[in-house]
């Protein structure tokens, strides 16, 4: 699968697998950390229309920059090492007589220097780099190409930095102004997705590979979460580790009893229930043996433990719900039933729809509106 390809067609109506890539970068939004920026989420979620999200992307990123090459580009210190006619920093003696420096007049030094180069500043000009590609507007495209020459003559390479990289240029208080910067960058970096046509990247398709679709489409509903309930007093957690009520354990239990991370818990505190959500890449719906469909018995066995075995800790969990939540294309699933007090329920996402759609259809389905997942099936 390959990227940014045939520019008569454009890039957001293209798909990746079955899903179309404005979909994806829906996903993306929501996934990303600007949900916690709340004026720049919001400017991007006005408009309806994701393909005008890598455009939206640029502007926002555009102005940042614009900023702060008024305030002057954030330093950071890089560690250099090299040969020097003069004593700085450190010197590393073992390398200096290895090399006898000495006779030539010189020594082999470590040491700290305050540069621009840094690994946010990178990913910054590497991300109006892509975005001038990437937008339709072609003066907003010059104004990216414009603002990464003049990062370059600021003295910042082009070369994207690494995670590793980034995880150690950490964004304290003093530079609080580049925290919007780098998320848009690299969120510029997420909408810049490779499609199936031919071109020069290359990417898993979610069909033959659905770990980072499945991984997008959580995060994003998570982030949903968050952005459309956390404000009404729900409370939203991701990734929540659950123990087992234990007794009678043997010494080595402990070292190989599997543990229990549930995707997502949402709480509505006002009424005191308690929703377990599990998202899926898969299809909601097997085949039994005889030809006919069925939901998958592993689904209903996980759900039923994690509901199962925490009651008892607290009221929440005495009544929870269990959600199981799938992207779908074309296919529309709302089921529900109540197994010894909890119910459960199987709801589907139709990617293939409008954005207003999509936002339309996880809100009802998270507020419990969409599923009637409180209602005791017969």
């Amino acid at each position: 699968m390959n990227a940014f390809a045939e520019p008569d067609i454009p890039i957001g109506a293209r798909k990746i697998g079955r899903i179309p890539v404005r979909n994806l970068w829906l996903l993306m939004l929501y996934a990303s950390d600007l949900t916690r920026i709340k004026d720049a989420f919001n400017a991007l979620l006005d408009d309806d229309d994701p393909e005008e999200i890598p455009d939206l992307v640029a502007k926002l990123l555009a102005h940042a920059v614009e900023q702060r090459l008024c305030r002057n580009v954030s330093r950071g210190y890089q560690h250099r090492a090299q040969n020097l006619t003069r004593v700085r920093g450190r010197i590393d003696i073992l390398k200096t007589e290895a090399q006898q420096l000495l006779s030539r007049g010189e020594v082999y030094c470590r040491f700290e220097e305050l540069t621009t180069n840094t690994p946010r500043n990178r990913l910054v000009r590497s991300a109006l780099d892509v975005l001038a590609k990437l937008v339709r507007d072609r003066t907003l495209g010059m104004q990216c190409r414009s603002l990464a020459a003049i990062l370059g003559r600021s003295g910042v390479a082009g070369l994207r930095p690494s995670r590793a990289e980034l995880a150690q240029d950490q964004i304290g208080r003093n530079d609080d102004h580049d925290r919007l910067m780098v998320e848009l960058a690299k969120l510029a970096f997420d909408l810049a997705l490779p499609t199936e046509e031919a071109g020069l990247t290359s990417l898993v398709s979610p069909e033959r590979g659905d770990t980072w679709v499945r991984h997008l489409f959580e995060k994003a509903v998570l982030g949903f979460a968050r952005v459309e309930l956390q404000p009404i007093g729900w409370r939203i957690r991701g990734g929540a580790h659950m123990d087992w009520q234990t007794s009678a354990a043997s010494d080595g239990i402990a070292d190989i009893l599997p543990g229990m991370i549930t995707d997502i818990i949402i709480d509505d505190l006002a009424v005191g229930r308690r929703l377990v959500i599990d998202t899926k890449f898969a299809s909601v719906l097997g085949t039994s043996r005889f030809g006919s469909a069925r939901l998958k018995s592993p689904y209903i066995y996980q759900m039923y433990t994690y509901l199962r075995s925490q009651e008892g800790l607290d009221p929440l969990w005495d009544g929870a719900s269990g959600l199981f939540l799938h992207p779908a294309v074309d296919i529309r699933i709302r089921e529900s039933v109540t197994i010894q007090g909890h119910a459960i329920a199987f709801a589907t996402v139709n990617l293939a729809a409008e954005a207003r759609t999509i936002r339309a259809e996880l809100r009802d389905i998270l507020s419990g509106t969409g599923v009637p997942i409180n209602v005791v099936v017969e």
